[in-house]
This record gives C-alpha cells, structure tokens and sequence, in this order.
C-alpha cells in the first residue's frame, strides 16, 4: 500500500468520527507519526484528502450497480443484486461511507457539483430498475422518484447502525431489507 492509501486510511477514520474540520493536517500526521509539513508532499490540501475520499466511495457505488445492470435483466434480481452491493460498498470501508454520506458539503462547490451529479447518476440507475420492474408488470405502478427515494434512505442509513462485529453478515441484513422493500413493490403472484 502507497503513502497517498495510507494517509487516505487515517483521514477516512478521522473525518468519519470527528468530522472534516474538526480533524485537522496535524491530527492525520500525528497518526501516521509524521510531521504535519510531510504530508504536503502527498496532499496538496485537506480538502484533496476529503475528495479523494468523496470521490472514490461515489464511482464504488457506481460500479457496483453497473456490474448489477450488466448481470440480470430480472427486475426482482435487479434489485436484489444492486441493494446488495449498494450495501457491500457501506460494509467494506464504514469510516469511507461515513465520509461519503456526512462530509461531502464541506466540499468546494464545484467539488460538491460533481458529487450531486454522480449521485444524480446513480439515482437514475436506481429508478431504471424500478421502472423496469413496473414495465414489465413485475412491479406495480407506483411513483418510481419516491419508490427510489425511499429505497436509497434504507440503503443510505445502514452505515449508521450496521457493525461488522455484530450478529448478522451485511449480506444477510441486505437481503432482508430488500425483501420488506421488494414486498412493497413486487405486484401479488409476482416473485
């Protein structure tokens, strides 16, 4: 592992329980036993930092969902498989998730432009498969932008209670939530 991973590391787990400003270049450096002026040969800003964070936890949640895409045309499937692996990216890396769902305002505004349109993106797959799922008649006709919303709030909340230490894998816990959603869209006699 690079010294830009390692420092990534420590920010991530900074950032994810202090919060951006409250964690500062001298705070990371002491953790990775540097002085604060060294981490400058890797960073340009703290602000680099949180978006190489932002960043790389938005294109996780974009190939996840399209290797999902490309693997099942099967609405049910579809769902399964993208809420699976919306939760697999949470559970790999919690302090990036933490990051990703908390900090990105801090971000510039351009910075946090090109976040609200990878989010954009990624909502969009996410009503795809909901859209699918009802033009096919798997799913009934419901408002796909607030079947979608609501499906994300799920999703996008799990990183505040799921512990990997815990009783349940994240898998099982994925699947079991997205059989209480899919029971709210699945029309009867569909499975």
């Amino acid at each position: 592992m690079g010294r830009l991973e390692d420092i990534c590391q420590v920010a991530e787990r900074l950032f994810s329980e202090r919060g951006y400003h409250a964690t500062s270049i001298r705070d990371i450096a002491r953790k990775l036993h540097l002085q604060g002026g060294s981490l400058y040969a890797h960073i340009s800003t703290k602000e680099d930092l949180l978006w190489e964070i932002v960043r790389r936890a938005a294109e996780q949640f974009l190939q996840a969902i399209e290797a999902v895409l490309r693997q099942e045309s099967d609405p049910v499937a579809r769902f399964r498989g993208a809420f699976r692996a919306h939760v697999a990216v949470i559970a790999r890396n919690l302090p990036a998730a933490t990051v990703y769902f908390h900090e990105w305002r801090q971000l510039s505004p351009q910075r946090r432009e090109a976040v609200l349109q990878q989010r954009d993106l990624y909502e969009a797959m996410w009503r795809e498969i909901v859209h699918g799922g009802i033009e096919q008649g798997v799913f009934r006709p419901v408002d796909v932008a607030m079947a979608t919303r609501a499906v994300l709030s799920v999703a996008n909340w799990f990183y505040q209670w799921y512990r990997p230490e815990g009783p349940r894998s994240a898998e099982s816990i994925a699947d079991e939530l997205s059989e209480l959603l899919l029971a709210g869209l699945v029309k009867e006699g569909q499975s």
